[in-house]
Formats: structure tokens, C-alpha cells, sequence
């Protein structure tokens, strides 16, 4: 008699700037590993250390997501092949799950002329996360944010990044920043954050020079050299380029890549990190480092690095990579700031260390506790799928925030009332609109 099987539980993957660069080759990524197309090349999980942490498998994953873009994801890829982002063939292999990831994509915002205040366009990016979790019978999803850099806010208004992770918060939905956008780090989203008794990650994925210098900066500390200065120079394409030629949007960029040296140098030596958008690079990016030390009798040194990846390559398996380990964590009943998982970011949450040595050593351990909490069963979640009652996740959303509210009930009514989201005001867009993600 053959051996019954539990049917594996399916995990969303609900993301924002859904027909960007990155999020195209996460779609085109999982189906081409699922399908045994390629080997999960940069995908820290499927690494030994992982094999017992209880992650959901790539096969189970189920794709959609917001973007104010109207180019297929079936598109996109063949424009990714084309400049050698994708492998030539890879996107008419993949076909049909980058076509079945596209029907669910819904319609982001605010967009031009968007007559929709705070809390309509939250109480509608949640609607669409629960109605896809409701629809395929997810066990839960887990909201990221890979759209294009927007500036820091300059207002008590949410900036988009911020109305999305609102949203994920009202759906109750884990939610991970990949990006330098404020996202959950707006002070109005604070209490509803901890009250979500969610699980929460970011922020500005660490894909290139950061993770550069988060293995040269305690190299220098450990052998006692001193830092004299370090300049930096970003030469990048794409949607990427093109947001951070606004000076506010790099400057967002750039605060993740000095506290990299502050704490691993205890100080941030002279110098500064110069982007430039050159559209010709399209996905590719070079960035340069110059750095000036003194060693041993005050002799002076230099040291010169060239760093020349695909963004959209480098960061796809870690976005997978965090979908797998925040989900896992909901499973188990874990909430609040995930700091474990600085080894993925330039300005993780929490006080963690920042050298990639030390973050890497958690990681590690955050996958060891992720296994035993499940082995133990002492998760403190209810393990039923939650496609039925339409929120996104097992643990517990459904309080201040949770799926039961009544239609138009505010996101934390406190914060969302003193920003007037409950009274009718004239529409602003603010800068940085999720579509043409990273």
C-alpha cells in the first residue's frame, strides 16, 4: 500500500513593483529551479545549513503583486533575455507561469490624477491581498516590496511604500522592504506594526558594493588598519538608474551604505558614494571603491575595487530566499522585527551586527530555531489555511488590524486619523510610484 502525503501548503508571494526587473526574474527564477532548468545558484537557503529549517519548497510558491505598469511580465522577460539578464530561451520555457504570475497582478497607486485619499487606496491594496489568498487557498503570503527607490517623505502623508505595507499589515501579511523606501518605517505605521503580531524584515536589500563593504570594512577593523577615506562611484541602468538620479532617492540609497562603515569602522572616514544613471548599462551596474588606509608606521596605502553585476540576478535568490524564511517564521509563531535576517540587508531592523561574517553566524542560527520550533510544535498558531477567512496569515493579524474589520475601518485609527485619512482632501502624488520596480 503506497504511503499517504499531506498535500503541501501553497505561500504567496505578493509583490510590489510585480512587473519590474527584480520581480520578473523572481517569477522566471523559482519556475526555471522548480522545473530543474537551473541549479539555485545565490540561493543562500537551499544551502545544507537550511536543509532542516522547515522552509517551504519553491514549487509551492504562487505569484502576484501591485504595479502602476501595464507590461507583461512575458514581455519583460524577453526584454531581460535580451540584454542578457535571462537566458536566451529561458522566457518561452517559462512561459506560462510568467503569464499565470501576470493575471495576478492588480493595479498599484497612486497614480496621476488618483482621487482616492490614505485610507481608500490601503483598504483597496488590502482587498486585492486577501482576495488572491482567498482564491488559491493559501496557507498564508508574505508581501515585498521591490520597487524603484523613492525619496525619503518630506510630509506627515504616507508615501506609497508606506500605504503598502499598511496594506499587508491590514491584510496580515508578513511584510519584507527590500528597498531603501520608508515602508514600515514611518512613525504613523509604528504601533500598528507591533500590535499586527506579524513578522516584518528590511530594509535595502545588500545585493553589491554594500556587501563589498560589509566584508572589507571589519577586515580593515581586525587588522587594526586605519581607514583613512572611502569614495564610491554607482554607474546603473534600468528602473534602478532612473529613480536614483533624483537626489532625494539617492540619498535614501546612500544611508544604508554609510552605517555599513560606521559600525563596522566605529566611524564613517571621509568621502562619498556618487550614482549616476547611464541608460545604455540597462540591468548591469558597476560600482568603484577607493579606499586610502594607513598601515604600519603610518606608511599610506590604497586599495581599488570594481564590482560589475546584474542587479535584477543578484537580487532575485535573495528575495526568494526571505520569502522562504519570513513565511517559515510566521508558521512557527515568530513576530516583530525578523534582525536575524540583517545578513540580507544594508539597514537591517534591530541591533544586529554588521559585519556579513557575524549576520551570516545568525542566519545560520535563525535557521537552526526555525527547525526546533517546528519540531517542538510549540508555534502558538492555529495551522489551518486561512483561504477560507481570507487573511494571509496564520498568526495573529486579526486583532487591531486583522481581516474581520469592517469595510473602511482604519489601518491603526489613530495614526491614519490625525493624517486625515477619514476626511475627503485633495489628491497629492507623492514621488516614487511603485510602477517600473527595481
Amino acid at each position: 500500500m503506497s504511503e499517504s502525503r499531506v498535500p503541501e501548503s501553497r505561500v504567496g508571494v505578493w509583490l510590489i513593483g510585480a512587473r519590474g526587473s527584480v520581480a520578473t526574474t523572481v517569477v522566471a527564477g523559482c519556475a526555471a529551479m522548480t522545473a530543474g532548468l537551473h541549479p539555485p545558484t545565490g540561493m543562500v537557503t537551499e544551502t545544507d545549513p537550511f536543509s532542516g529549517s522547515g522552509l517551504p519548497a519553491l514549487s509551492s510558491l504562487v505569484f502576484g503583486g501591485h504595479d502602476t505598469m501595464d507590461c507583461p511580465l512575458p514581455k519583460r522577460a524577453e526584454a531581460l533575455a535580451a540584454g542578457g539578464v535571462l537566458l536566451h530561451g529561458l522566457p518561452t520555457a517559462v512561459g506560462a507561469e510568467l503569464a499565470t504570475a501576470d493575471r495576478e497582478i492588480r493595479p498599484g497607486g497612486p497614480v496621476p490624477g488618483d482621487t482616492r485619499d490614505t485610507e481608500e487606496l490601503v483598504a483597496a491594496f488590502a482587498a486585492d491581498m486577501r482576495d488572491f489568498v482567498r482564491r488559491h487557498g493559501l496557507a498564508r503570503a508574505v508581501v515585498v516590496n521591490v520597487a524603484s527607490t523613492e525619496p525619503a517623505p518630506d510630509s506627515t502623508e504616507l508615501p506609497p511604500s508606506s500605504l503598502y505595507a499598511a496594506a499587508a499589515l491590514r491584510a496580515g501579511c508578513p511584510y519584507v522592504n527590500f528597498t531603501p523606501s520608508t515602508g514600515l518605517h514611518h512613525p504613523a505605521l509604528a504601533s500598528a506594526a507591533a500590535a499586527s503580531g506579524l513578522p516584518y524584515a528590511g530594509r535595502d536589500g545588500k545585493t553589491g558594493q554594500t556587501l563589498l563593504r560589509s566584508v572589507l570594512g571589519p577586515m580593515f577593523a581586525q587588522r587594526a588598519l586605519t581607514v583613512r577615506a572611502w569614495s564610491g562611484t554607482n554607474l546603473l541602468g534600468g528602473g534602478d538608474g532612473a529613480a536614483l538620479s533624483d537626489p532625494a532617492a539617492a540619498a535614501a540609497k546612500n544611508a544604508g551604505k554609510e552605517r555599513v562603515l560606521a559600525d563596522t569602522l566605529a566611524a564613517v572616514p571621509e568621502g562619498e558614494v556618487h550614482i549616476d544613471d547611464v541608460p545604455a548599462l540597462g540591468d548591469w551596474k558597476t560600482a568603484w571603491d577607493h579606499i586610502a588606509f594607513d598601515g604600519f608606521l603610518g606608511t599610506r596605502m590604497i586599495l581599488q575595487t570594481t564590482w560589475q553585476g546584474c542587479d535584477s540576478a543578484l537580487a532575485a535568490p535573495l528575495v526568494l530566499d526571505l520569502v522562504r524564511l519570513v513565511a517559515r517564521a510566521q508558521e512557527v509563531g515568530l513576530s516583530g522585527p525578523l534582525g536575524e535576517l540583517g545578513f540580507y540587508f544594508k539597514d537591517p531592523v534591530g541591533d544586529g551586527p554588521s559585519a556579513l561574517g557575524e549576520q551570516y553566524a545568525e542566519l545560520v542560527g535563525f535557521g537552526g530555531r526555525l527547525g526546533a520550533l517546528g519540531a517542538s510544535g510549540a508555534s502558538g498558531h492555529a495551522s489551518a489555511p486561512l483561504g477560507a477567512s481570507g487573511a494571509c496569515g496564520a498568526s495573529g493579524a486579526s486583532g487591531a488590524l486583522g481581516a474581520s474589520d469592517p469595510p473602511g475601518a482604519s489601518v491603526a485609527a489613530a495614526e491614519f486619523g490625525e493624517l486625515g485619512a477619514r476626511e475627503p482632501q485633495e489628491p497629492r502624488v507623492p514621488r516614487g510610484l511603485s510602477g517600473e520596480g527595481r
